[in-house]
């Protein structure tokens, strides 16, 4: 019997612990606080029934089990409200929420009357075990059955709409729903005479623990650092219980280290742990950044490429027709033209045949981009190129009061290229 009373001590300790974590995390958020409520409310129960299973009277058993069915009442009606907090659901609920709380509090009131618990007795190898009175029973069904069956009827519609994140929160829940409801009803077949020992109870731990971890830690949802952490803290439950078992001073004194020891193990390794995936998380995101803003530079990449190549060619378009009609006026096509006005256009026909080839060189340098640059290959004379280039920059370099020649023996320098393009090297060059 004591075994099961440790049970309740164990849940109790559990509960404050994962529900003062929550708690400190943001006590403002309506749902850390109904969470923390429903862990008080947990642990109202769990200390009470472990002090009722150690009583040694009949009068301090039934008034523990009083105290540890009120705390049991509101267990369900907190995790209800909880879970529409949770889904977002809270304002369409709100009829159910209140109602639910107005029965519970009337419960309250007539718990600590024969209606709700009729009295205690011995049953299997218990010496106090409770019976019920009839509004127990409305409570067990109405209440515990109903209220929480409806509760995981929502959280299983919203885990199948859900995203990824969210279905890890409600996958949680559903999990420390299950080990702490399910658990919890082993309790039960004993009040209605069913020979049926409560040892789910051992698992009703659990329903904070997975609770806890839903509320603190479903945006990083990682099950490396909730293995590390449940084992962890599975293992300091273990020595603890072995601690409150020990009968003698020598082994309690033994177990106090052992326990001191895993403890200060454990908070190690799930530090390491934690640090390792937060790091890994921290990668993750840099990376996504870093991925998306390469996505975006490509995009901007492509449209300066398509801007170029627009650019060019509409440029390109008048600056020809400039350079032609200067050409044909040049070449008196439009009668004689005095020697002014002859070079001032012949200025303008050389600063268009520059912006011909800078417009050019714009095209060019979006084709390679493009991937599309064409060649036109030919049998040149390189030298004969080179003169060409030459003798079509001496006005611009004599202007400037420089010379240019080209020294180069008599033979032919046949090459096969691009002569357009050879062109531009050559003037580049010089």
């Amino acid at each position: 019997m004591e075994i099961f009373a440790f049970s309740g001590l164990i849940n109790g300790i559990v509960a404050l612990f994962f529900g003062g974590l929550v708690f400190v995390k943001d006590w403002r958020n309506r749902e850390n606080q109904i969470f923390f409520l429903m862990t008080l409310a947990i642990s109202l129960w769990s200390f009470s029934y472990w002090q009722w299973l150690l009583s040694s009277t009949e009068a301090d058993a039934l008034m523990w089990v009083r105290y540890f069915s009120v705390g049991s009442m509101y267990i369900p009606v907190f995790f209800f409200h909880w879970v529409t907090k949770v889904l977002k659901i809270s304002l369409g609920k709100w009829k159910i929420i209140m109602g639910s709380y107005l029965v519970i509090v009337i419960f309250t009131i007539l718990s600590f009357t024969p209606y709700f618990i009729a009295g205690v007795s011995a049953k299997s190898i218990f010496l106090f075990w409770p019976n019920p009175g009839p509004i127990y029973t409305l409570y067990f069904i109405f209440i515990y059955v109903g209220l929480v069956s409806y509760s995981i009827n929502l959280l299983l519609k919203h885990y199948k709409l859900s995203k990824d994140e969210n279905r890890g929160r409600i996958q949680l829940i559903l999990l420390g729903a299950i080990f702490g409801f399910g658990g919890g009803i082993t309790n039960f077949p004993l009040w209605y005479d069913i020979p049926l020992l409560p040892y789910g109870n051992f698992f009703v731990a659990l329903f904070p623990v997975f609770l806890g971890y839903a509320a603190l830690r479903y945006s990083l949802f990682n099950i490396k650092v909730i293995t590390a952490e449940l084992t962890a803290f599975a293992l300091w439950i273990f020595v603890l219980m072995r601690l409150l078992l020990s009968e003698t001073q020598k082994d309690q004194i033994i177990e106090g280290v052992l326990l001191l020891l895993v403890v200060a193990a454990g908070i190690i390794i799930i530090r390491s742990v934690r640090k390792e995936v937060e790091q890994r998380e921290k990668l993750e995101v840099l990376t996504k950044k870093l991925e998306r803003a390469n996505e975006r530079l490509k995009e901007l990449d492509q449209l300066k490429t398509e801007f170029l190549s627009l650019a060019s060619h509409q440029f390109r378009s008048p600056l020809t027709a400039m350079k032609s009609y200067a050409s044909l006026i040049l070449e008196g096509s439009y009668g004689n033209v005095n020697p002014a006005i002859k070079e001032a256009v012949n200025k303008i026909f050389i600063s268009s045949d520059n912006l011909v080839e800078v417009v050019q060189d714009f095209l060019d340098v979006s084709r390679i981009e493009q991937g599309k640059m064409k060649y036109d290959f030919e049998r040149v004379n390189l030298k004969d190129l080179v003169q060409e280039v030459m003798e079509g920059l001496k006005p611009n370099i004599s202007k400037a009061g420089l010379e240019i020649s080209l020294n180069a023996p008599e033979e032919s320098y046949f090459v096969n290229v691009d002569k357009g393009k050879f062109n531009q090297v050559f003037i580049n060059i010089i």
